[in-house]
């Protein structure tokens, strides 16, 4: 029977392989869990990629050559751009404006026509226009075909008021609208005067409605201490309102000189200050009438009594 000879090399059989720990190892556990926190993902994704980005264009834009190109090439585009045809504002309407308004509102605007609609500050022009007295309020805006529309309301001339200043024209509300030289420029408006009447104007407007009957003889309205009214009436005659309720006293005076005739007497001041003791005061004609029929020294026009003259 043939011998088999096993020539292989005697081999010692191989130690198993140890185990892989599954376990992450200290840096790969810290690494793990900084991954997990938002803020380090932000970072890591959206800050460091723009810090890279912000430190090459800084470095780019280090040379002062580059960076005249660009700011230049950035100033070409902006004009090409504002230039276009369609931003071009060629014509400037009014609507509402007395003529001198209507100049002084041409005369504001900050570039000449035409122009491009960026060149224009519709709310700075707005500002400013409102700083005219005329104006109440103004609609700005640029309507297509390059056509900058102004819609502007005025003020309502009300009321005249006299002070230590001049006559200024006032609206309803007490604003001033305009100055003018004289009553004579306007006088189909009612006329107060003292300080602090045009905080009043409402009041003396409700005053003069009032007085309606009366209104031919009214020469106007007299704010006195900042508190009530003198209503003036031609032949020197006053009617001085109380501090509240001057337009019921006033309808009372009227409701009187319609029963009996009142303010067409020789009567100098009806004063109602304190409407439940009004007082009468003489004229100087009426007053004369009295003393000459008691025997007393008659008045001058000035109130004073004459002295008597030697017979």
């Amino acid at each position: 029977m043939p011998v088999v000879i096993d020539h292989r090399p005697n081999r010692t059989p191989a130690a198993p392989a140890p185990r892989r720990d599954p376990a992450p190892s200290r840096l790969t556990y810290r690494l793990q869990r900084m991954w997990l926190t938002p803020l380090y993902r932000r970072v890591v994704r959206v800050g460091l990629p723009a810090f890279v980005l912000a430190m090459v264009a800084g470095l780019w834009m280090a040379d002062e050559d580059r960076r005249v190109r660009v700011t230049e090439a950035i100033a070409s585009v902006v004009t090409q751009i504002q230039s276009r045809e369609e931003f071009q504002v060629r014509m400037m309407t009014i609507e509402g404006a007395s003529p001198v308004v209507d100049r002084a509102l041409r005369a504001m605007l900050p570039v000449d026509l035409p122009a491009s609609s960026f060149e224009i500050d519709l709310p700075a022009l707005r500002l400013q226009v409102m700083q005219l007295d005329a104006v109440e309020s103004i609609d700005l805006r640029i309507r297509p075909g390059g056509i900058l529309s102004a819609v502007v309301k005025e003020r309502e001339p009300a009321i005249l008021w006299r002070h230590a200043r001049g006559i200024e024209i006032l609206d309803g509300g007490g604003h001033r609208v305009a100055s003018v030289t004289s009553r004579e420029v306007r006088p189909d408006l009612p006329l107060i005067s003292g300080e602090g009447a045009d905080r009043a104007t409402a009041e003396a407007l409700a005053l003069f409605d009032a007085a309606g009957p009366i209104l031919p003889r009214v020469r106007g309205l007299v704010r006195r201490g900042e508190r009530r009214w003198d209503l003036v009436l031609d032949h020197d005659q006053r009617i001085l309102l109380p501090a509240t309720g001057a337009v019921t006293a006033l309808e009372a005076v009227i409701a009187l000189d319609r029963a009996e005739d009142m303010l067409g007497r020789d009567i100098a001041v009806v004063d109602l200050r304190h409407p439940s003791r009004p007082v009468l005061r003489l004229g100087v004609d009426a007053r004369n009438t009295i003393r000459q029929a008691r025997g007393l020294p008659l008045l001058g026009p000035d109130g004073r009594v004459l002295p008597e003259t030697e017979s």
